[in-house]
């Protein structure tokens, strides 16, 4: 039998977090043939120039494309991905195309894909967020033929879209498989390698919500005012490249010089769990407060709206915009010390990897139909 040709596109560091452990799973298969289209902010010097990452990984068949535009035009960055990845699967042939979440990237993979009759896989769909990213994920969804979800709350999202129940698995979120500490690099290892000597520090992530905009630069003072009137230390890391990210990256320029802070456009998705289970805690808007750091007990300020209906857990304190809110939630936030963290389930039990094989092997994913059909609730 001749092997199936599988392709993974990545455009970010988080989702190749999120895709690394189903890469080398089937990579390590002699059953598949198994190729990367990096893309995306994994090309930008300004983020870190992250495709280095996934070669030192030791993935093989990386192909590297270059698509961003201006921040201010995310449309154009879709248009120039599905050219490139039109051309690119021309070549290649596959027989499966991964995608995961709710970057512009996947849906170019989805949409490149479904117009091409190549089956679809997307990744941690039939979550909620709001802003631009609920409305690209359930985009990516709906041109995608196979689901392969974190939990049953998003299964059942995506059969009120209308998606067949026979092509929704359930097999957790795929970063839980890298979180083990006993696969992670050390706390002193993590520091030496990226020049850390704070004892105790904060990590700080802060997106841009694009359809918030007008007010991301007030936003930004707020956020980088409080950090600074805490008198505490923090790892920064980087936006992603959405509009409203250089807004942000300006008024980091002022703690360029602050001892406080440590500033970084990406880190090695392990050296980041290590960082992070460590961390006193998590402020910004990140999904990795929301998903990475309730599994490691390590308390979150989620700011703002672009986390919105996303998990509710104990460890995870919600406030608003205002310099003066963010300051008094920083200063309330302490350790949590409960070791009863219901989340590790929730998101799954750190066996997607395996999950994911089983289903390649199953055929249950090949025998999805590529003529999708909609499914009305009352028919399901």
């Amino acid at each position: 039998m001749s092997k199936k040709n599988i392709v993974f596109l990545t455009g970010t560091r988080a989702d190749f977090g999120k895709l690394k452990s189903l890469i080398k799973i089937t990579q390590e298969s002699d059953k598949y043939d198994v190729h990367i289209f990096a893309t995306g902010m994994h090309m930008n010097s300004k983020y870190g120039s992250t495709v280095d990452e996934i070669q030192k990984s030791g993935f093989k068949n990386i192909y590297k494309f270059i698509n961003h535009d201006t921040v201010e035009h995310m449309d154009r960055t879709l248009a120039k991905t599905i050219d490139g990845f039109s051309h690119y699967i021309a070549e290649i042939k596959p027989d499966l195309i991964v995608v995961h979440g709710d970057r512009v990237e996947a849906l170019a993979g989805a949409i490149v894909g479904s117009l091409n009759n190549i089956l679809v896989t997307h990744i941690e769909g039939g979550e909620i967020s709001g802003t631009i990213d609920e409305l690209i994920r359930h985009a990516v969804s709906k041109m995608s033929h196979i689901h392969l979800v974190a939990n049953k709350e998003a299964k059942k999202r995506l059969l009120q879209l209308g998606e067949i129940k026979e092509s929704i698995h359930v097999i957790g979120s795929p970063d839980l498989d890298l979180m083990n500490p006993k696969h992670l690099p050390s706390l002193c290892d993590a520091k030496k390698y990226y020049e850390i000597e704070f004892k105790e520090y904060v990590i700080a992530m802060f997106h841009p919500v694009t359809t918030e905009y007008k007010s991301i630069s007030q936003y930004s003072k707020n956020f980088v005012g409080a950090m600074i009137e805490s008198n505490l230390n923090y790892i920064v890391i980087y936006p992603n490249n959405d509009l409203g990210s250089n807004e942000i990256l300006s008024e980091y320029e002022q703690l360029k010089l602050n001892k406080r802070f440590k500033i970084f456009p990406s880190l090695r998705f392990e050296y980041f769990l290590t960082i992070l289970r460590n961390a006193k805690f998590i402020i910004g808007n990140s999904s990795g407060g929301i998903r990475e750091a309730p599994f490691y007990n390590v308390p979150t300020i989620d700011i703002g709206t672009r986390q919105l209906n996303r998990a509710k857990i104990e460890t995870i304190t919600n406030c608003g915009y205002s310099k003066e809110e963010i300051l008094s939630t920083i200063k309330k936030t302490s350790i949590v010390n409960s070791k009863d963290n219901k989340l590790q389930n929730y998101f799954g039990d750190g066996k997607s990897d395996i999950k994911f094989l089983d289903l390649l092997e199953s055929n249950k994913l090949w025998n999805v139909k590529h003529q999708k059909q909609f499914k009305e609730l009352g028919l399901i």
